[in-house]
């Protein structure tokens, strides 16, 4: 019983869940169909879905890269309001802070260059946001960008703006080349500057070299520079510089104040102006990358426009003039000027770009050690040939005689003597030799005893023996004079000069033994007494004693007054001699003689007394006074002062023709 009661339950159980199927089974036949209708629907929403996940992700894009950009270009618009401030300050120039000016400048500079980069950095991120899509195209941020874009193509070429002509950053730069030129001009040519006005203008220079315009900087310096150096030299008057020529002088004493000056300024020239310029240039582009040359290059430039090359020009002209003696002196010391500047010269002009100086210049100092040294070894020939000139007609001393012993008491003289030995051992150095001292000292005596032998040629063309002794004696005593106690002197020997002082001597006492010596004898007292110890005397024998001797004495007198002793001290001992020789004599014979001779005189009106003593002697100490005029080949003799600078002699002294 109890089984089969399980088995209807079950039974129960299974026809509950038949009919529980058979409902299931109509409602899922009725779900179907909606399925059906809901998956059209979820196949639009999955589309739909799609385009929407599409068009977010754009939007997303879009919004990360303009979240981007809107930093930079709140950036942009706050630097370029900078930028017009910047500009507002900069169109009232340098003014009296440069330093603060160059501040602006550089801020500028920088804010522009930072307004270019924000500008490209932003249109960059923009033109990478896909906004041009053809999907998004009409969308209403699009118009928005593009017109961002616009505007900031036009921000981004502020700068190429500013930096064209006109521009803000052009003019501001134009500004400061002019502020440039005005401080180079305000520097002194002949010291250097305070240390912060050449920090004032090292940092214009490196401002404008910022901007590229460091040649520009360079050219404005030069300008500037050589301008101030030419308006300094212009203040020396330097026209001779340029005038002289080969045809305008003669002979280099026409042109001797020249040449002094031109040892002066350019002295002045290179150890003043252009040492101080050097050092500017130093100074001021010390901190240049490329400093040696920028300063070589700048300086050069300089000193070629400051007019370097007039103060080679005029030596040049200078060596090629005709070789005479005076030139020697010169030479050396046109020498001594290149010498005395020669370190400077070196230290100036030692780089590449003063490749054209330093070469003119070398070629100047060969040109005058070469002629130095070829006047040098011909002065003795040259003072032969002059023996074939006459010697004065009043027997003075010969020009050449004092020319050649005063040039050659010069010569030796130690600034002149120290700098021919250096010109002749450089030239002999060009030719491998080495220098003998010893023959420079025989060249000079050389001089000086083809100079007697002159003197010895010279006496013999006289046909008076008279003047023959005198032009010896005056001579012999000027040799003598005005070689003592000077380096001629010095050289020739004490034996040379006392030579000299008995030959004057000798000859004086020939001089007047065979002319005034000759006049006692013609107021001699011999024969006058009429008859042997009586004291009657023959007036007619005292009468032709007096006529000749009156005679004799204006003979003598007439034609020794014309001749000259051109020193005061020889001429004074001669009149001396003479005095003594005549005077007394005469004034004896009148003391005595002369009352008889008044008697006669009273009684036949007869004069045959002409002169008193007193009045011989005052004629006798008027002779041999240098005279106002020329005689022979010489000038008017006037007192030895040892001067050399005459031009006849100088001529005459020189063997070449100038040189083309």
């Amino acid at each position: 019983m109890h089984g089969i009661e399980k088995i209807k339950a079950a039974r129960e159980i299974l026809k509950f869940n038949i009919e529980k199927s058979r409902e299931l089974g109509v409602e899922i036949g009725d779900s179907g169909c909606r399925l059906e209708s809901c998956g059209q629907r979820l196949n639009f929403l999955a589309d739909a879905l799609r385009t929407i996940a599409c068009k977010c992700t754009l939007y997303k894009m879009i919004g990360r890269d303009i979240d981007r950009a809107i930093g930079p270009a709140a950036s942009v618009v706050k630097i370029f309001d900078v930028i017009c401030g910047l500009e507002k300050t900069l169109s009232t120039g340098p003014s009296d802070d440069i330093s603060a000016y160059l501040t602006t400048l550089k801020w500028m500079e920088e804010a522009l260059g930072l307004l270019t980069d924000n500008c490209k950095l932003v249109i960059s991120w923009l033109e990478n946001s896909n906004c041009n899509s053809s999907s998004v195209a009409e969308s209403w941020y699009v118009m928005n960008v593009n017109k961002c874009l616009n505007i900031l193509r036009q921000l981004q070429a502020t700068e190429e703006r500013s930096r064209a002509k006109g521009g803000a950053l052009m003019v501001a730069l134009d500004k400061l080349e002019s502020e440039l030129a005005s401080s180079l001009t305000d520097i002194a040519p002949l010291s250097l500057p305070l240390p912060n006005i050449i920090q004032n203008v090292q940092a214009i220079i490196d401002r404008l070299d910022a901007n590229h315009r460091f040649d520009k900087c360079m050219s404005i310096y030069i300008e500037v520079r050589s301008s101030n150096v030419r308006k300094t030299l212009e203040e020396l008057d330097l026209d001779y510089l340029e005038e002289i020529s080969l045809t305008e002088f003669d002979s280099v004493l026409s042109v001797e104040s020249h040449i002094d000056q031109w040892r002066e300024h350019l002295e002045f020239a290179v150890k003043d102006l252009l040492d101080i310029e050097h050092r500017l240039c130093n100074e001021i582009f010390q901190k240049s990358a490329s400093k040696d040359s920028s300063c070589t290059d700048c300086f050069a430039k300089i000193a070629v426009q400051s007019g370097i090359h007039s103060f080679i020009k005029f030596g040049n002209t200078i060596t090629r003039g005709k070789k005479e003696a005076v030139k020697l002196l010169k030479l050396l010391d046109m020498f001594a000027a290149l010498n005395k500047v020669r370190s400077d010269f070196n230290r100036l002009f030692s780089g590449k770009a003063c490749g054209e100086i330093q070469s003119q210049t070398r070629d100047l100092i060969k040109k005058v050690v070469n002629g130095a040294c070829e006047i040098f070894w011909q002065l003795s020939l040259q003072v032969e040939l002059q023996r074939t000139i006459s010697p004065p007609a009043n027997g003075s001393v010969p020009r050449l005689v004092n020319f050649v012993t005063e040039y050659c008491n010069q010569l030796l003289e130690d600034e002149y003597w120290s700098t021919l030995i250096q010109v002749v051992e450089i030239h002999q150095s060009w030719n491998h030799e080495s220098l003998d001292k010893r023959l420079l000292l025989n060249e000079m005596r050389k001089i000086i005893m083809v100079i007697e032998l002159n003197i010895e040629s010279w006496e013999k063309t006289y046909e008076d023996d008279s003047l023959s002794n005198l032009f010896l004696m005056n001579n012999h005593w000027y040799l003598c004079k005005y070689t003592k106690g000077t380096k001629l002197g010095e050289l020739m020997g004490h034996e040379w000069i006392r030579g000299h002082e008995e030959n004057m001597e000798y000859y004086e006492t020939l001089y007047l033994k065979e002319s005034w010596g000759k006049l006692p004898d013609l107021v001699s007292e011999e024969g006058l007494v009429l008859f042997p110890g009586g004291r009657a005397i023959d007036r007619q024998v005292v009468k032709k004693r007096f006529k000749e001797f009156t005679k004799a004495f204006d003979e003598i007198y007439k034609r020794h007054s014309h001749w000259e002793l051109c020193d005061k001290g020889l001429r004074w001992r001669v009149r001396q001699l003479v005095l003594q020789v005549v005077v007394p004599s005469y004034s004896s014979y009148l003391a005595k003689y002369m009352p008889s001779m008044e008697l006669e005189v009273a009684s036949t009106g007869d004069q045959h007394i002409k002169y008193t003593a007193e009045t011989l002697g005052n004629m006798i100490s008027s002779l041999f006074e240098p005279k106002v005029g020329k005689y022979g080949n010489t000038t008017k003799c006037t007192e030895l002062n040892g001067k050399i600078n005459n031009s006849i002699v100088a001529n005459h002294l020189s063997s070449t023709p100038a040189a083309a």
